[in-house]
Parts: C-alpha cells; structure tokens; sequence
C-alpha cells in the first residue's frame, strides 16, 4: 500500500480487515468486513426505492452464487449481507482501508474514504460485531449518516458519532461534502489569491483540512457503544437516541 492506492492481493487480506472496492468506474465505494473464508459482511439499503446502483447492488447480492449457498444471507428487513469475496468485488479490484494512520499521511490521501487516523480493535472482536449484527441488522440505510464505510467503521472501532444530524464518520461521505464546501470558502479569495494555481492549493487544503475535521479518530463527538446494546436498541430507538444515552452515561460516570 502506498500514498496513492491501498489496492492489495487477495492473499494480502486477513480476518478483520476493513476491505473495499469501487464501482461505477470509481465514482463511488463499497466497504465491508472480511471475516475469513472468503467471505465478507456489508451493508446495503433495502427500501425498493433505492439508486440505481444501490438496487443493482442488491439484485446482484439476490442472485444464486455458484460457489457459496450461503452467499447472499441476510435477515429480511436487513441491510447486513454475508457475501463470497467475489460477489462482493463483482470483477472489481481489492482495498484495504487503513486504521491508525498518522495525521500527515491522513491528508495526503487524496480521496476521503480509504484510511482513518482510529486505531482499530482487534480482529476477534471486529468479526464478533460484523457477526452480531449480521443477525440483529445495523438500522436503516443512509448515505450520509449511515452507509457501507459507516457499518465497517463501527465494527472496526465500536465508535458512533453522537450528531446523527450531520455526516456519520464515513470519509466518503464527507468528501462528498467537503469538496464543495472548500470551494465554496475559498471563491472570495480569488480576489486576494490572483493566480489560479494559489487558489487551487488553497481550495484543495481546505479540503483535505475538511476530511480530517470529520475523520471518526479527531472528533470529539464519538462514543463507544457495545454491539449488544446498539443492536437490541436499534429496534425500539433511533440510533441517536442511544449514542446520546452512552453520551450521558459516561458523562454522569466522569
């Protein structure tokens, strides 16, 4: 893995990792963990009213493996899937996402979505929670506060971000957020900034600065939930009524 791609061989990846791989010609990632047997747990949507690509996604996730029976599982309801390796790349080249990466090697990565400066659980404990919610499900599917890198995310640290309100602690999509937004605060320097390549540098730091603001390892907005507790309360309570509840609890317990 370097600075510009963390594409690895299948042989690469061990049980636990945090793996990905693009679709629709880069314009977008799918996360998951691969818990070892070639086989990787991911969250899709399931609302019949999904994109274009997320209801190809799913057909393809329906459709009959050759390989695997088990291929496909998921409780119905459910976005937590268990797939085979090579329904899940679907012809597509293999990621690692990386976890404790120094600040300086966060911001030089270019697109959001492929490291994090949190340091990661252990690999028993990040299958134990892609497993646990595999069949308890991870709530409703949303692509800015809780998608494919989110689910991953959690089931690498156990963090949730209190502010459901805004971004999750998924990079992509804060990147998808940020770009704008740098754009957006640098325009009135361009008539402090003549060159174009200044302006450029400045709208591309504030960027890079806008990632690492939302990455899940600096924010100051994240709690530790068990995987017990955040699937049973998953049913019964939105999801950021219990980040606010563990919120309290470790504030009451300080």
């Amino acid at each position: 893995m370097g600075l510009l791609t963390n594409r690895v061989e299948r042989n690469e990846i061990k049980a636990g990792d945090h793996i990905y791989t693009y679709r629709a010609v880069f314009a977008y990632s799918h996360h998951g963990i691969f818990v070892g047997g070639s086989k990787v747990v991911h969250f899709n949507r399931v609302e019949a009213s999904a994109s274009s690509d997320v209801a190809e996604e799913i057909s393809d996730l329906s459709s009959s493996c050759p390989t695997f029976p088990d291929c496909g599982f998921k409780l119905p309801n459910s976005g937590v899937v268990l797939s085979c390796l090579d329904c899940f790349l679907r012809n597509g080249s293999l990621y690692i996402f990386e976890y404790g990466v120094s600040p300086s090697v966060f911001l030089t990565k270019v697109r959001g979505g492929t490291c994090t400066t949190a340091v990661s659980d252990p690999p028993e404990m990040v299958i134990h929670r892609a497993m646990y919610l595999l069949q308890n499900g991870f709530g409703n599917y949303d692509v800015f506060q809780n998608n494919c890198e989110d689910f991953a995310l959690y089931c690498k640290t156990g963090l949730v971000t209190v502010d459901r309100l805004g971004v999750g602690s998924s990079g992509q999509a804060s990147s998808v957020v940020g770009a704008p937004l740098a754009a957006l605060l640098s325009s009135p320097l361009k008539f402090l900034i003549p060159s174009p390549v200044g302006i450029a540098t400045v709208t591309a730091g504030m960027y890079c600065m806008s990632r690492y603001a939302t990455d899940i390892g600096v924010r100051s907005d994240v709690v530790k939930v068990a995987v017990e507790e955040l699937a049973v309360k998953l049913g019964s309570r939105s999801s950021n009524e219990i980040v606010e509840h563990e919120a309290y609890n470790r504030g009451t317990a300080s």
